[in-house]
């Protein structure tokens, strides 16, 4: 299929076909005579992987890594990889507790503050 094609079926623009490309997220596309990149079908379904990948937040060259080698991702190795994004995941909600925490303290500080007559 051509780019366009491709770009439709997955959802995202030609130029984001074209930079996974360069940046090795997906294989090489074949050119026909006329230049024309054509991809396998092959290639919606690696577009469809990067893209649920970077939905939950893996970095692009986290992803690249795994493509990187060829090989198919071991189970070990997907596993400890969502392992760690929990991980990521757990440390950003700690700190977004935390900072809603503090926010909601200076809020009620600036409340108490004006409510008093002061200002800051």
């Amino acid at each position: 299929m051509k780019i366009g094609e491709l770009a439709t079926l997955a959802g995202v623009a030609p130029s984001a076909i074209r930079y996974y490309e360069a940046s090795g997220l997906l294989p090489a596309a074949r050119r026909g005579a006329n230049g024309y990149r054509s991809y396998p079908e092959a290639a919606l379904e690696r577009l469809r992987q990067v893209r649920m990948a970077q939905q939950l937040g893996f970095s692009l060259d986290a992803i690249r890594k795994v493509y990187a080698s060829g090989d198919v991702l071991s189970k070990d190795e997907l596993m400890r990889s969502l392992d760690q994004r929990l991980l990521e995941i757990g440390q950003l909600m700690a700190t977004m507790r935390a900072q809603r925490r503090q926010l909601r303290t200076l809020r009620s500080s600036l409340i108490e503050t004006w409510a008093n007559g002061a200002c800051l």
